[in-house]
């Protein structure tokens, strides 16, 4: 089939692809589809195969030129994107459905002309990228985060024991109730009822917050207390409202935590002797996520001073993929699927877009900063050796306590070499950004949060 085209960019990185099949190459096709159907389709009066050409055109006319015509256009787009020599940037996007401008009609005494649109990926116009100034939080390592970590182990390590029943609770124990809220009469409103409710008295895990009501109450023991809520409590439920509540001790537990001491150490890895031995792990492992930390914070700084002098279009389809990839994580964090995440938020379309809105400008971001990326991988003709892809493999081995065969297997088996080496690529970039950039350093009260897909 002999095709002539011409592309035509269009806003929010789309083109418009004109395309034309000469009439003599249309008549071919249209001819070729109709032998086709004439030994297939089944007409009362003449047998499997052998209905007459001019039978069948009167029979089904237009109806049969729309569907040969639209074979034809899908054959002729499909050829032209298999072409070799079809331009990269003007390919559709994976998720970009090419679609019809408009219907066009046959008419065998004139060529056919039809137009496509779909959305390409974005060219990035990368503006200044070396030499640029950033100031990142000074992240410091002190006895706070140890001390915190340490109170952590011995949580997880720590045994309860049944209180003695003639002792009331107090802040740290933990406490079994059984509750309710009350109506004006003092009669248990059904809906409210709540039986074997456990946690740390003093932790404020509880609905109603009635963590200094209870103090001191006794196993077996019952209190009826109102409490009021302000303005501005955090349950929009109760704010500004009071409530009258009946609790009942049902058990009652003292946490005994740990010593820390050579034993613990011991208890928690065989590989620590002793409580030093511990402790500088600890401090090991707290120093390399704060390097991540900073190292994140550089990157982040980075990119979001290319991005204002890169700008770039950004497809509608890329950031609803984008959008609905964040939709999908969500339900993964729930322990369910895409359909599983609608009905926990009650089956509605307002709702779910709402999500969706909220999460728009971070997606948005977040392709602007990889078109970026890929951009400079491109430019600075960065590679990934089989070498580095098996160096890789052994530090993740290392630090995930894995053997190297397991981890290559995992890569091998989900065919995610290719992927493993793009991190690699990434990280390159990004080694190359804060060596060339002029980075200070700010004091500030509270860490940050590094994104996770920045290492």
């Amino acid at each position: 089939m002999t095709i002539s085209k011409e592309i035509t960019p269009q806003e929010k990185s789309s083109v418009r692809m004109d395309v034309t099949i000469g009439k003599e190459d249309l008549r071919s096709e249209y001819d070729d589809l109709l032998k086709e159907y004439t030994k297939t389709i089944q007409i009362p009066g003449f047998r499997r195969g052998k209905v007459p050409r001019d039978v069948l055109e009167r029979k089904f006319g237009d109806a049969l030129k729309g569907e040969a015509m639209g074979k034809i256009i899908e054959k002729a787009v499909e050829e032209i994107f298999k072409n070799e020599e079809f331009p990269r940037e003007s390919r559709p996007l994976p998720y970009s459905r090419p679609e019809l401008k408009e219907e066009p009609k046959i008419d065998f005494e004139k060529d056919l002309e039809f137009s496509v649109v779909y959305d390409v990926l974005p060219t990035v116009k990368l503006g200044k990228w070396e030499g640029l100034e950033v100031a990142v939080p000074e992240l410091t390592l002190g006895d706070q985060e140890l001390n915190q970590e340490l109170e952590a182990i011995r949580e997880r390590n720590s045994i309860v024991l049944d209180k003695d029943e003639e002792e009331g609770a107090q802040n740290q124990d933990v406490l079994t109730l059984d509750f309710c809220e009350l109506d004006e009469k003092g009669e248990p409103i059904e809906s409210t009822k709540r039986q074997d409710f456990t946690f740390t008295l003093g932790s404020g895990y509880n609905i109603y917050k009635f963590d200094e009501e209870v103090m001191g109450i006794k196993k077996g023991e019952t209190r009826e207390f109102t409490k009021t809520y302000g303005e501005d409590h955090e349950d929009k439920d109760l704010a500004g409202s009071s409530k009258t509540l009946r609790v009942q001790a049902t058990a009652l537990k003292v946490k005994k935590l740990p010593d820390l001491d050579d034993d613990l150490a011991q208890d928690v890895d065989e590989k620590f002797k002793t409580l030093e031995d511990l402790k500088t792990s600890i401090s090991e492992r707290l120093q390399k996520n704060l390097d991540q930390q900073l190292r994140a914070s550089k990157v982040n700084k980075i990119l979001e001073k290319i991005m204002e002098d890169s700008p770039v279009e950004i497809p509608e389809s890329m950031i609803l993929m984008e959008l609905d990839s964040h939709w999908r994580n969500m339900a993964r964090r729930f322990n369910t699927d895409s359909d599983g995440l609608y009905k926990m938020i009650g089956n509605s379309q307002e709702q779910a877009q709402a999500m969706l809105d909220t999460w728009r400008p971070s997606a948005e971001t977040a392709l602007h900063s990889r078109l970026i990326i890929e951009t400079l991988i491109e430019n600075l003709d960065l590679q990934a050796s089989d070498d580095e892809a098996e160096k890789e493999i052994e530090r993740l081995a290392s630090e995930t306590g894995s053997t190297i065969e397991d981890v290559k297997k995992y890569y091998e088996e989900g065919n995610m070499m290719d992927y493993l080496k793009e991190e690699i690529k990434e990280r390159k970039v990004y080694d190359i950004l804060i060596e060339k950039s002029t980075i200070s350093y700010e004091k500030i009260q509270d860490p940050i949060d590094p994104p996770a897909n920045i290492e």
